[in-house]
């Protein structure tokens, strides 16, 4: 990972990015992961919006057929005024629920495509990232590099090896 972390005897978590060991273009490619794995949850997250719309859409078409069945069982020499606009009023209501989940399901197809095409744009750039991290050699060294913390130094000695200079103000 990015950052390493350290847990001191008293129990106390300091956070270090003395300790990193990778380099610019492997940092901007999990960068661009991490903004991926977002951008999927994004996505689950709408998509779950959009099948519980559907849902409450189709119980309302369900219920609102189910009452104009009931209206329409009933002969037409027996329907009062008030059965026939009750009817009326059902056939428009049902009419836009259906024209409003039309809507919706075309609004989803729409966003399946534009994120098609997002995910097309993130792996080609993901390739291009991961074929630079690839022809990069890697350094081996045995030994922790110098600046590197240890769980003995000091927060004013980590501050230094992070940014070479203890007058740093820690938020």
């Amino acid at each position: 990972s990015a950052q390493t972390l350290l847990f001191l005897s008293s129990g106390q978590m300091d956070v270090s990015m003395a300790e990193n060991s990778m380099s610019t273009d492997e940092m901007e490619a999990e960068m661009a992961r991490i903004q991926h794995l977002r951008e999927v949850l994004v996505r689950r997250e709408s998509e779950l919006r959009f099948m519980m719309d559907d849902i409450q859409l189709c119980k309302d078409i369900m219920k609102l057929k189910q009452e104009l069945r009931k209206i329409v069982a009933v002969p037409d020499a027996e329907k009062t005024k008030k059965h026939r606009q009750r009817e009326e009023k059902l056939i428009q209501e049902i009419h836009q629920l259906v024209q409003k989940r039309d809507f919706l399901v075309d609004d989803a197809e729409v966003e399946r495509l534009r994120e098609q095409e997002e995910d097309k744009e993130m792996a080609e750039f993901l390739r291009q990232k991961l074929s630079i991290i690839q022809r990069a050699p890697k350094p081996r060294t045995t030994e922790p590099p110098a600046n590197k913390p240890s769980i003995s130094k000091s927060s004013a000695a980590l501050i230094k090896d992070c940014c070479g200079a203890t007058q740093c103000v820690i938020m």
